[in-house]
């Protein structure tokens, strides 16, 4: 059987089975969510379904930038569990709607960390605790409580089993907060026994967001009571089947009748309204059985994660899968059922034809996430265009960090436009070209965040922008892109401008340093300047020093070759960022981190300069850097990640990586070698067609090139092309442990910044 996420899971609910399988080998089992919670890496760890508008899963006291997710693997306090999460970002945001199972005495909140007795928090162990694809569970120590989790895509299942010798409670907390996100106004109603719907609406990331939600309880509450913080509040007796209120952070309490047992709470969740809650949870799980809602979850996973098989040690599968199984828990689903979603203007759009999505980290996922949904989600790439279309008609610009239909303008660049570009050329753009570039071009044609100056001058002065090199080199990218897709589409005047307005990282390179400087606005250098500092957000990067970012030139490496003065020049300066000390100065970013020299793989600016090498013909050095990068700093531990996971991009680094290729230019359908860490992949492409690539002689010594072949044929050149791969074939390395210098190096056998995708 070859089935979809979807029928996968609704047959399996349909048919009331307790197993599920499709013809895909079970590579769910070699996932382990809990890789990137400790440390930096901020992933979200509970149940969900590939990119579902759910995530359900435990929440901690919030202590800091290492609980953006909501949870960490040092903590040992639940909060309880929140449906709507983030992961790998460095912003906190969503925890919404918590539920908290609880014995014992009646509270009204859930203690603090300090303590957490006097409420319902409870302590936790992650000998008692499991996580995989679709399914958590713990034990709650302070309430004898064991908890089970499982998802649909608009529905969070929780199984709660209550202890027989204590009353049994659930908390609906709206009032909890996950370092952001306070609450404005919150709802709380319940329409009979066992059902309550209501709503949230935050400010925090997301400066106005709004989650409505319908909660079915399997078993009645026999009392329930609303408080505003320790006032209790609302409309009829705490014992009538009806109560309502609304407030600014509500929390309910549910009480039981006697010893209740196992108890099922389905929560479905909406952003519009509490009535299409309702009917996305009777839709999806109305009448669901845990059990094989959680084997429909899995199942679903190891459809998606089974479009790549792949050959290698367990150590290795263990992250390769955990890493792809993390590109897809965003973007997520933000439409209902019937279609309807808010839009980034905050109507309510009804019906909408395409499936829409939020939770766009785009500085992150440019760079490799979005490239590798072309190959692994060709299907869903079409309607993550159309939704950022719909956002630019919305809004007037194309989204540059979307968070539940809110611009938080995050980070520096209109990186949606090599993710448009890039479905254009690949033929999945499934939208109308000319509205498709009109779009692109009005974003970069605007007059905020230093774009008037690029407009007027050609660069950003340092003196009237903060982050004027990252703001102008990454603009330099996104131009890049649009003067291919004006070309493409015979607008030469557009194709010569934008061309121009690509060559603006040339602006800051200044000869006798040879770094990437802050420039004044009459023409001079700022003053003093140390390639190594970095002041976060107060300086002329953004998260970076002049190390890393005299390297962000992906869309022309040719150009930066020249300004360097030729291959030998380039690369001798690309040795030394490997090689320099690595320090960071006081006042740097915490996401400058995984250092090697002052590369800092952590972050996501750096993640294409080890390809470089391969522009100057020495594809050997990328070999030995990344298969360096890949057994070092990626690990199957809870910290197995150096940086912010940042919503796929550091594992999208990782599975392109491992394959032995990666999209140095994101728009431009070229994969650049480095070193395959796998044995064998297969890359399951549309109407059956497969790409194999195998490394023979491959191992832990064996990391450099000796010579590759394509459908049998010798192969010379350091990369492959997009077309090459969606043809289906095979690509085979072979590796050795000394580098084979001759490779890649001739002039026709490097990488080009040309498109290839066509």
């Amino acid at each position: 059987m070859n089935c979809s996420p979807r029928a996968a899971w609704l047959l399996a609910i349909l048919m009331g089975v307790v197993a599920f399988s499709c013809e895909a080998e079970d590579v769910a089992r070699l996932v382990d969510p809990l890789i990137g919670s400790g440390g930096h890496g901020h992933v979200f760890v509970g149940a969900s379904v590939p990119f579902g508008a759910v995530q359900v899963g435990p929440t901690n006291f919030h202590q800091g930038w290492d609980w953006c997710s909501g949870y960490h693997y040092s903590e040992s306090i639940l909060v309880g569990f929140s449906q709507l999460h983030l992961s790998g970002t460095g912003i906190a945001d969503l925890g919404d709607i918590v539920l908290m199972p609880y014995t014992g005495r009646l509270v009204t909140g859930p203690g603090s960390l300090k303590d957490p007795d006097a409420g319902y928090a409870s302590r936790y162990t992650h000998d008692r605790e499991q996580v995989r694809p679709g399914f958590y569970s713990v034990d709650l120590l302070d309430h004898d409580v064991h908890v089970e989790l499982t998802a649909t895509e608009r529905v969070g299942l929780h199984r709660f089993r209550y202890p027989a010798d204590k009353p049994a409670r659930l908390a609906i907390d709206l009032e909890f907060e996950n370092g952001a996100g306070r609450a404005l106004e919150t709802k709380i109603r319940r329409v009979d026994g066992s059902t309550v719907v209501g709503s949230r609406r935050s400010k925090g990331w997301a400066k106005d967001q709004r989650v409505y939600f319908a909660l079915k309880s399997s078993k009645p509450f026999a009392e329930f009571r609303i408080f505003l913080g320790d006032r209790e509040v609302g409309e009829g007796a705490a014992a009538a089947t009806t109560a309502a209120a609304k407030g600014r952070g509500l929390r309910a309490m549910g009480t039981y009748e006697g010893s209740p047992g196992e108890v099922l709470v389905r929560v479905g969740v909406s952003p519009v309204s509490e009535e299409n809650a309702l009917a996305n949870l009777e839709a999806e799980a109305g009448n669901a059985d845990f059990d094989a809602v959680a084997v429909a979850a899995k199942a679903a996973w190891n459809e998606e994660l089974g479009r790549i098989q792949i050959q290698a040690d367990d150590r290795t599968k263990r992250i390769f899968y955990t890493a792809l199984y993390h590109t897809m828990i965003a973007p997520t689903l933000f439409n209902d059922r019937n279609g309807d979603y808010r839009g980034a203007d905050g109507k309510v759009y009804r019906n909408a034809q395409f499936d829409t999505y939020t939770i766009f980290s785009l500085w992150d996922t440019y760079r490799a996430a979005h490239p590798l949904f072309t190959l692994t989600q060709p299907e869903r790439v079409g309607h993550f265009i159309q939704t950022m279309l719909a956002i630019r008609d919305q809004q007037g610009k194309l989204p540059v960090w979307h968070l539940m239909a809110n611009e938080t303008d995050t980070m520096v660049g209109y990186h949606a436009v090599p993710v448009v570009v890039d479905a254009y050329f690949k033929g999945l753009l499934e939208a109308d070209p000319e509205r498709a570039y009109e779009a692109i071009r009005s974003s970069a044609m605007r007059d905020d965040r230093g774009l008037e100056y690029i407009k007027t001058i050609g660069y950003i002065p340092a003196d009237k922008e903060g982050e004027s090199v990252a703001k102008a080199m990454e603009y330099a990218i996104d131009d890049w892109c649009i003067a291919q897709m004006a070309k493409a589409l015979g607008k030469r005047d557009d194709y010569e401008y934008f061309s121009g307005r690509a060559k603006a990282y040339r602006e800051y390179f200044d000869p006798e340093t040879k770094f990437m400087r802050g420039k004044l606005a009459d023409g001079t250098w700022r003053e003093p300047f140390d390639p190594v500092v970095s002041a976060h957000r107060r300086d002329d990067y953004c998260e970076g020093n002049g190390w890393q970012y005299l390297w962000l030139v992906p869309h022309d490496p040719e150009g930066l070759i020249e300004l360097l003065g030729g291959d030998e020049p380039f690369c001798d300066k690309l040795d030394k960022l490997f090689s320099v000390e690595s320090v960071k100065s006081e006042a740097a970013s915490a996401d400058i981190s995984g250092l090697i020299g002052q590369y800092a793989h952590g972050n996501e600016p750096g993640h294409h300069t080890t390809y470089l090498y391969a522009f100057a013909g020495q594809q050997w050095k990328t070999a030995r850097l990344v298969r360096e990068i890949l057994t070092t700093l990626y690990s199957d531990q809870p910290d197995g990640l150096s940086g912010n996971e940042d919503c796929g991009q550091m594992s999208a680094w990782y599975v392109f990586s491992a394959l032995g290729i990666y999209p140095v230019n994101p728009a431009a359908g070229v994969y650049v070698f480095g070193s395959p860490l796998v044995n064998k992949a297969t890359i399951n492409l549309p109407d059956g067609r497969t790409f194999a690539i195998t490394a023979e002689n491959n191992g832990p010594e064996n990391c450099y090139i000796q010579s590759v072949e394509l459908n049998g044929q010798p192969y010379s050149k350091s990369y492959i092309t997009h077309p090459d791969i969606v043809a289906g074939g095979t690509l085979r390395f072979v590796m050795g442990p000394t580098p084979n210098t001759a490779f890649g190096s001739g002039p026709d056998d490097r990488p080009r910044s040309v498109v290839m995708s066509d």
